[in-house]
């Protein structure tokens, strides 16, 4: 009995402890969900980092303008938060732009450091064949006549020096002719006569002499006239240098007039080449230089010649400036009409300051490099440029021997961007474009702006409302809102659209829901659009005052239009 007790007594105890146990664990998770639920951290989070707080805020063009509190700039960008550590150095310009270290090496930063070089150009046009003008030559009567023969009947017929081409006839050549012989026999048969008669007969002849040279009738045939006595019906045009016909207008049996080109005859021996040379590049060109030929029929030949005349005008519609050279055409090879690649030599300038072609940013007004001055810090200078060879350019003034300028990274814009959005991408690349998403939010697709090579382009979604419509370029213009894919904030940006058929129904004013992609570095394409739906239209201008944007990173910059 008191065993059964005793067995009774423990259970109930055992009992009492696990009710007790299971309300104290119950009472715990309770207070833990609550907290997980109102959003209170454990103890242990409350040690979390708490936000920074900014300093003031900087232009993000780089320009010296700061601000207390957040603002924008006149394009619509935000100002960029300076963190503590982030603040200019003591002395340091307002435009320095400062990146961390591990920054650099994902962005690719790559620098050189401008070094003495000679200035080798070699400036490169396109010409033409062209027969030598000073050796082309034109067979055309003097006197109106008929074709009575032809002896040289074909175009590009090689004729030689004297050759007869044709035979004219002429009434009014007849009676020059007859004319000429009855004074020269009257002078013949004068011969005793008074001075006067016979130097009055000597003046006649003279005049029908005279007339005949001035027809172009050749010494031997007057000659023969004044020999015989007797007038020959037709006269026979000989070729006046060695060449080839480049044109023939005479028939057989056709009248001709005064004047009137018959033939054309070419020396070919020696020909010119008429060179188009961009207007940057004329202040290289001296005559006298030498010049390198090729020419697509022959390919494993190279002509040599010499630039003799730069022309004094130039072409409105190309920009270029004709420039002669001369060479020889040994074999006839060189055929007018013909095109040549032209390679001209030009004097080599030694011990300059020089920085790659790739480190200048050129924004049609301004030229500016990012100096390196030191890891991590850089400046943007504007730079004056002199000569340009292929791969370096020189540096007058902006840029000392020993410098260290950027010379690529994905953040530099091609020489087709403005100078301002240039600089604001760099500033923009180095503050970040967002904080690092939460482990609970979706991470966006990689945008493309980094990492390109290789890789396939990325869709991005977005919604705004159409600026402009360029039908003739294929573009629009759009004010959209923030692109949390590219980390964008909201801008207006200007866009290819991939084909002419997504124009249609676009009109200034339109909110639209699109889609694009990036085609290559700094060129955004639409590959569908549509009207936006009411749930999705909103003003862009109203998202990004509703919530602060993220920045765009450097290859969206890029691509501003400055709207």
């Amino acid at each position: 009995m008191n065993r059964n007790t005793f067995v009774l007594g423990g259970a109930l105890a055992l009992a009492v402890l696990t009710a007790v146990g299971g309300y104290w664990l119950g009472q715990r998770g309770n207070s833990a969900g609550h907290a997980a639920l109102t959003g209170q951290a454990a103890p242990a989070d409350s040690a979390a980092k708490p936000a920074r707080k900014p300093l003031f805020y900087r232009n993000p063009m780089g320009l010296p303008d700061t601000s207390p509190s957040p603002k924008k700039d006149p394009m619509g960008m935000d100002y960029i938060a300076v963190y503590a550590g982030e603040e200019p150095e003591p002395g340091a310009s307002a435009n320095q732009i400062k990146i961390s270290t591990d920054k650099v090496q994902k962005l690719g930063v790559r620098t050189e450091a401008a070094s003495l070089r000679v200035i080798d150009k070699v400036v490169r046009a396109v010409g033409r064949i062209e027969p030598d003008e000073r050796r082309v030559y034109v067979v055309a009567p003097k006197f109106e006549g008929y074709v009575e023969r032809l002896h040289v009947n074909a175009t590009g017929q090689v004729v030689a020096k004297g050759q007869v081409l044709f035979e004219a006839y002429s009434p009014e050549l007849v009676s020059a002719q007859r004319e000429y012989a009855i004074a020269a026999q009257g002078v013949l048969s004068l011969g005793g006569a008074p001075s006067g008669a016979r130097d009055g007969m000597q003046q006649l002849a003279d005049s029908s002499l005279l007339r005949l040279k001035n027809w172009d009738i050749s010494e031997e045939q007057i000659r023969a006239l004044a020999q015989s006595g007797t007038a020959t019906r037709t006269l026979s045009f000989r070729s006046p240098v060695a060449g080839i016909v480049t044109e023939k207008k005479a028939l057989q049996g056709m009248r001709f007039m005064p004047g009137e080109m018959l033939y054309q005859v070419s020396d070919l021996s020696s020909v010119w080449v008429l060179a188009d040379v961009f207007e940057q590049d004329l202040a290289l060109v001296k005559s006298g230089a030498k010049a390198k030929l090729t020419i697509n029929a022959y390919p494993d030949k190279a002509f040599v010649g010499n630039v003799t005349y730069v022309y004094p005008t130039l072409k409105a519609e190309t920009r270029t400036v004709q420039v002669r050279i001369e060479l020889a055409n040994p074999g006839q090879l060189l055929k007018p009409g013909m095109f040549a690649s032209v390679e001209l030599a030009v004097a080599a300038r030694a011990n300059t300051v020089t920085v790659p072609v790739s480190a200048v940013i050129d924004s049609g007004t301004r030229r500016i490099v990012l100096v390196q001055l030191k890891e991590g810090l850089y400046e943007p200078r504007e730079v004056k440029l002199g000569a340009r060879s292929d791969d370096y350019v020189e540096v007058l003034d902006g840029v000392k021997t020993g410098e260290v300028v950027v010379v690529t990274a994905n953040f530099l814009i091609d020489a087709e961007s403005n100078l301002k959005a240039a600089v604001g991408s760099f500033g923009h690349a180095a503050h970040g474009a967002a904080p690092a998403p939460s482990a609970s939010a979706p991470v966006p697709a990689a945008s493309g702006a980094v990492g390109r090579v290789g890789a396939s382009p990325v869709a991005h979604q977005a919604v705004g409302t159409v600026d402009e419509v360029d039908a003739k370029a294929v573009t629009v213009s759009v004010s959209h809102g923030p692109v949390a894919s590219l980390k964008w904030p909201a801008m207006t940006m200007e866009f290819k659209l991939a084909n002419g058929a997504l124009l249609k129904g676009l009109q200034p004013g339109s909110v639209v829901s699109f889609e694009f992609v990036e085609r290559q570095a700094g060129e955004w394409v639409i590959t569908s659009i549509k009207p936006a739906g009411k749930s999705s239209a909103m003003p862009p201008a109203a998202s990004a005052s509703a919530k602060p944007a993220a920045r765009a990173p450097a290859s969206a910059v890029g691509a501003h239009t400055g709207h």
